[in-house]
């Protein structure tokens, strides 16, 4: 099982993700999150990290130049665009930076899948998360993951985020098969500050 965690903020952290075999760790460029990182902060803790784990860089209608500036500055090895960002959008930054982009849709109802349709062609993952009117994401809360199960059908590599955590971990990785799960506040003691105990527990997932 691929596992990303997000919104790291600490090297412990970073280094803990790494330690116990996660696909990724991610950090969030968004300033008016909770789990923001500085470019700079973010640069010295991937630098620690070796290539066997995946730096994720996420933004949230971030303009062309932010990302640009931010992808070159921070060490990260993929993009993770959040917002509304269109197609030609991804493909641009895609196209420019030379790194992957991971295209994140929230998700609220079935009909939220179709957004998808305009990306199969742009980007390199898509990742579903919990629709919430007051957040981008990292609210602990989960949708139908029947519904993250037909978003294979686009034949993109899938990544289900979502108010997953070490106890229900299993069961959405059994239902949906995605190709990663994407863990934040499900491990975490506050916002940004990661849970040792809960992230080693994942070992045994």
């Amino acid at each position: 099982m691929k596992i990303k965690i997000c919104g790291i903020t600490r090297l412990q952290d970073a280094l803990l993700a790494e330690a116990i075999g996660c696909w990724a760790a991610g950090f969030i460029f968004v300033e008016a999150s909770q789990r923001y990182i500085n470019p700079e902060k973010a640069c010295e803790i991937t630098n620690k990290l070796s290539e066997n784990i995946e730096k994720i860089g996420v933004f949230v209608n971030s303009t062309f130049e932010e990302v640009i500036k931010i992808s070159e500055n921070s060490g990260i090895s993929k993009i993770q665009l959040h917002g509304e960002e269109t197609p030609e959008f991804c493909s641009k930054i895609s196209q420019i930076t030379g790194k992957e982009v991971i295209k994140t849709f929230r998700i609220k109802s079935e009909v939220d899948l179709e957004l998808i349709n305009a990306y199969k062609t742009t980007v390199s993952y898509i990742l579903l998360d919990t629709y919430s009117e007051k957040a981008y994401g990292g609210t602990g809360r989960t949708f139908n993951w029947e519904i993250a199960q037909k978003a294979k059908f686009f034949n993109l590599p899938l990544i289900l985020a979502g108010g997953l955590n070490p106890d229900n971990l299993k069961t959405a990785y059994k239902t949906v098969k995605p190709f990663a799960v994407d863990l934040s506040s499900g491990v975490e003691t506050s916002p940004g500050i990661k849970d040792s105990e809960k992230i080693n527990l994942l070992k045994k997932r």
